[in-house]
C-alpha cells in the first residue's frame, strides 16, 4: 500500500477518516492525521475492510456458498426449536388428569361366550350380563359360537332359529380383547356340547402363542336333570383353560343362602351357575336367574382386581413380563 495511505500510528491514536487533517511527513507526502482516540486495532480493522484488504463478514469467500456460512439469527432460532422446553407444571398436571379421566371412561370387558340350542343358556347369559354391567367400570359383551349342525338337522330337532344380528358370532381372534371370559353351554353326556368344543379346538393359534394366559375365565351350564352334569360338565371343561394358561374362577358359595335352598329344584354349583332344562320346556327359576346375575357380578369384581396397573396380565399379550 502507498505510504500516503498509511496512517501514522501511536499507542493512543489512529487514523480516522471521519475526523482528520492534512499535513506533510518527513518524506514530503501529504497524509491525513486523525484526532480521534479509537483503539488502534479496532480502527485498523474498520479501515482494512473499507479498503478491501479483508473479506467482508456479509460476503462469502470465493468458492464458498452463502448457505454454508453460519447465520447467527437463523441458527439461534433452530437451536431454540430443538431445545427441550421446560414443562409447565400446571399443564403437566392437566395432561395427567385428562389421561386418568380417559382411563376411567374405558371399561373393562367380560366376554360372555355361549352356545344355546333351545334358549336356556342364552337366558342365563343375559342375566350374567346384567350382573357384569351392574359393576362400575366393567361391561359384559355377548357372543355366540358358530353352529356346526346343518339347518336340516336343526329343523328335525325343532331348534328355534337364532337372530345372529342381535348376538354376533365370535371368531377365536376376538378373545384377545377380553379382560375376562365366561363360557356357557349345555351338557352332552357330562361334558360340553360339540359346538363349544369345536370353538375351543379352533383356538390353536392363540394357544401356540399363549395369548390368553392370565385371563380369568369361568363357566355356566345347562343340563336336563339334577344329575345330568351340573358339576362334571364344568370339570371336564377346565382342561381347556389349563392349556391356555387361563385362570379358572369358580363362584364358590358366594351366592349365600341361595346356594343352600332345598325347597325347589335349582341348577348351579360352586363351580359355576347353571339351569335345569328338563325336556326343554322348563324355564329357569327366579333363583337360577338370580344366581346367574350374581355370577356375572362376581366375575366382574375379580376382573377388576386382576386388571389393576400392577397386574401381570395385559389383554391380548399373555403374561406381562415387565
Amino acid at each position: 500500500m502507498p505510504a500516503k495511505f498509511l496512517p501514522s500510528w501511536s499507542s493512543e491514536r489512529a487514523y480516522c477518516p471521519l475526523n482528520s487533517s492534512l499535513s506533510k511527513d518527513s518524506s514530503g507526502f501529504q497524509v491525513k492525521r486523525s484526532s480521534c482516540s479509537l483503539p488502534t486495532n479496532t480502527l485498523f480493522l474498520l479501515l482494512s475492510s473499507f479498503m478491501g484488504c479483508v473479506p467482508s463478514k456479509n460476503r462469502p469467500p470465493a468458492g464458498v456458498s452463502g448457505d454454508d456460512l453460519p447465520n447467527p439469527e437463523s441458527d439461534a432460532l433452530v437451536s431454540d426449536q430443538n431445545q427441550t422446553q421446560p414443562t409447565d407444571p400446571v399443564e403437566a398436571d392437566g395432561v395427567v388428569a385428562e389421561q386418568e379421566q380417559e382411563n376411567k371412561k374405558k371399561k373393562l370387558r367380560v366376554f360372555i361366550v355361549f352356545y344355546s340350542m333351545y334358549g336356556h343358556v342364552e337366558m342365563m347369559a343375559r342375566e350374567i350380563k346384567k350382573g357384569v354391567d351392574s359393576t362400575e367400570g366393567v361391561e359384559g359383551v355377548l357372543y355366540r359360537v358358530p353352529e356346526t349342525l346343518s339347518s336340516g338337522v336343526l329343523e328335525q330337532m325343532k331348534v328355534p332359529k337364532n337372530d345372529d344380528g342381535v348376538v354376533p358370532v365370535i371368531v377365536p381372534e376376538k378373545l384377545v380383547e377380553a379382560d375376562g371370559v365366561l363360557f356357557g353351554f349345555p351338557t352332552r353326556y357330562g361334558s360340553m356340547a360339540a359346538q363349544m368344543k369345536a370353538f375351543f379346538d379352533s383356538t390353536g393359534e392363540l394357544w401356540k402363542e399363549q395369548k390368553l394366559a392370565g385371563v380369568p375365565a369361568g363357566f355356566f351350564v345347562s343340563t336336563g336333570t339334577q344329575g345330568g352334569g351340573q358339576e362334571t360338565t364344568v370339570w371336564t371343561a377346565i382342561t381347556q383353560l389349563a392349556h391356555h394358561g387361563m385362570i379358572y374362577v369358580p363362584i364358590g358359595y358366594t351366592f349365600g343362602a341361595g346356594m343352600f335352598q332345598m325347597d325347589s329344584l335349582r341348577g348351579g354349583s360352586p363351580y359355576g351357575s347353571g339351569v335345569l332344562s328338563g325336556d326343554g320346556t322348563r324355564k329357569p327359576t327366579e333363583t337360577e336367574l338370580a344366581l346367574a346375575e350374581h355370577h356375572g357380578k362376581y366375575m366382574a369384581t375379580i376382573v377388576k382386581k386382576l386388571a389393576r396397573p400392577s397386574s401381570f396380565h395385559v389383554p391380548g399379550h399373555g403374561l406381562n413380563d415387565s
